[in-house]
């Protein structure tokens, strides 16, 4: 599955390298591209991922999901 997340609150790399960490350590989670332009999160992972734990692991970072596709 792919899921893309819209987050708001990144502002330079490090910010980008604190979502990517967060995410990739999701169980399940295979692949992450956080693009600091866009503000979107791609997430590669299997099915068992919710998006409720993606979510909640890039809010704990201190950042806020705007939406999820």
């Amino acid at each position: 599955m792919i899921k893309k997340l819209r987050i708001e609150g990144m502002s330079c790399k490090h910010c980008v390298m604190h979502v990517t960490k967060a995410l990739e350590e999701i169980k399940g989670v295979n692949h992450v591209k956080v693009d600091l332009k866009s503000k979107d999160a791609t997430v590669e992972a299997t099915n068992d991922v919710s998006e409720n734990e993606l979510v909640n692991a890039v809010t704990e970072t201190g950042y806020q999901v705007i939406s999820v596709e």
